[in-house]
């Protein structure tokens, strides 16, 4: 029996979660999200607790018992408290800025880099070298973040470039000159 699968999903207050067979529809103080999930699954709810259920134990219906019950779980957390990434920008004369609904990065190249907020998606930027971007959908926030970092990732050298907070860049040492 999977772990993480069997683990019920409790539905705090303010959040009305509606299963219509195979799709799930959660909506909370922060939006609503809407997943379609395997039929073959059994998605229930009683008491404010979502349950997953598989039908056998052949290799299929195992993976997705967990990963359903993940991204259903996924779904109720983004509508209560949403998700946010924090992005670093570390280079000298790299900055960035926002305007209107569109970030602006100075990172290097002889042009600005623009990106444009997608729908579920707010761009903060507290300081010339931060951004914090903010959903309910926690794979659409990481996918903006990584598209953002693949703008400039972090060199090894000397370490420029966006990286995520926290996220440790292995450096390489240079060249050591000539050895006799």
């Amino acid at each position: 029996m999977s772990r993480i699968g069997r683990k019920p999903i409790g539905v705090p207050a303010g959040v009305d979660v509606k299963i219509d067979g195979s799709v799930v529809t959660v909506k909370g103080p922060k939006g609503t999200l809407s997943n379609t999930f395997n039929s073959a699954l059994g998605i229930s709810l009683s008491d404010n607790v979502i349950t997953v259920e598989r039908p056998s134990d052949n290799k299929e219906h195992r993976a997705l018992h967990g990963l359903t019950r993940t991204l259903i779980g996924n779904m109720v957390e983004g509508v209560t408290n949403g998700y946010s990434k924090t992005l670093e920008v570390e280079g000298v004369g790299y900055r960035v800025a926002k305007q209107g609904k569109s970030l602006v990065m100075n990172l290097g190249f002889s042009h600005q880099v623009k990106m444009l907020e997608v729908d579920g998606i707010t761009i903060d930027v507290p300081s010339p070298n931060k951004i914090v971007i903010n959903g309910i959908d926690k794979q659409k926030v990481g996918q903006f973040a990584a598209e953002v970092r693949e703008k400039r990732p972090p060199e090894p050298y000397k370490g420029k470039g966006i990286r995520y907070a926290g996220e440790r860049i292995v450096r390489k040492e240079g060249k050591a000159g000539k050895k006799k």
